[in-house]
């Protein structure tokens, strides 16, 4: 008997990149809206991507199955 496949998270799927070495980044918050109340600075900041906590990852890698 084949094992069945797991589902992917198609959320999780869509925030989160797993890279080559096997890291998860995802994209910084709080850059959604009201961006005329913070400066220039914050706003730079709150661009690129960070790796995911390491408290957060067995979570991750249980929506994210196959690493995509």
């Amino acid at each position: 008997m084949a094992k069945m496949k797991l589902k992917t998270n198609r959320s999780a799927a869509k925030r989160l990149k797993v890279t080559g070495s096997g890291k998860v980044m995802r994209r910084k918050g709080w850059k959604g809206h009201l961006l005329t109340g913070k400066n220039a600075t914050r706003k730079r900041r709150l661009t690129g991507s960070v790796e995911v906590n390491k408290d957060n990852l067995t979570n991750i890698k249980r929506m994210l199955p196959y690493g995509n």
